[in-house]
């Protein structure tokens, strides 16, 4: 098997996320940054097939300078190499301009035959990466995977949805996302820690992967954020002092709110 897992580097939730002034997208350096949790249960399924079936695991990153730490830890969890597509032209990029880009990343490794993403990164939500990029490389994509095995040159899914668990085949090579159930992610080793600093990471820029500067990035963006600003501040309630009318005022707030 060799196995592509997509990972990103986005804010730890627990960090204050806020928008820079000058083109409203986010402001990346004023926040704790994580390697995305739901890439890591990826890297753990990808690692997982490995033990089964054996061959190669190979991470791929796109993001600035600082996205080495996520691609870091994603070694040290196992993975055998990474790619990481960096350049300033990228700054802004949409989905599909994200996706032009990790697909063609994706063509410079040999002989792929399994791409595994998480279902969505916790920082855009947008939920539509995979989709795009089984699209650009033609490939079956199967996602919101909560179990994955492969038979052969098969990859069976299992896929839950609110609408319920769909069964799923693919012919190899595809496209698979992966939801929080999948797995418990390991914790690296600190032998799996020191083992990481000497595997190969690969770094590419647009130009590399033969694209032109202004496919991606703000200036090719399908849309953009003209204006933003801060949340409003939560303002105080109405308290009911309950003198035997309570219900009556709480019905009477929910009419005047049109709650009922």
């Amino acid at each position: 098997m060799n196995i592509v897992v997509l990972v990103k580097q986005v804010p730890d939730t627990w960090s204050e996320r806020k928008l820079t002034d000058a083109d409203h997208t986010l402001d990346r350096e004023s926040a704790d940054a994580v390697l995305d949790e739901i890439n890591e249960r990826a890297v753990e399924e990808a690692l997982k097939l490995q033990e089964a079936h054996g061959g190669e695991v190979t991470v791929l990153a796109m993001g600035p300078d600082r996205a080495t730490e996520a691609i870091r830890k994603a070694l040290s969890m196992g993975a055998d190499k990474a790619i990481h597509v960096s350049d300033a032209a990228l700054h802004g990029s949409d989905v599909l301009a994200t996706a032009k880009v990790l697909a063609k990343a994706i063509g410079t490794v040999e002989g792929v035959d399994l791409v595994i993403a998480g279902n969505e990164a916790t920082d855009g939500r947008a939920g539509a990466i995979p989709a795009i990029l089984a699209e650009l490389l033609g490939l079956p994509q199967v996602t919101q995977v909560r179990k994955v095995e492969i038979d052969g040159t098969t990859v069976k899914a299992e896929r839950e949805t609110e609408e319920g668990v769909a069964f799923l085949e693919a012919t190899l090579p595809a496209v698979v996302s992966v939801t929080e159930k999948i797995n418990e992610p390991r914790y690296p080793s600190f032998k799996g820690i020191m083992a990481a600093k000497k595997k190969k990471v690969d770094t590419l820029s647009v130009a590399d992967l033969g694209l032109d500067p202004a496919e991606v990035g703000l200036t090719g963006a399908w849309s953009s954020v003209l204006e933003a600003a801060p949340k409003p501040p939560r303002s105080a309630g109405q308290r009911v002092e309950d003198d035997g009318n309570g219900g009556a005022q709480i019905a009477e707030y929910l009419v005047g709110q049109k709650l009922i």
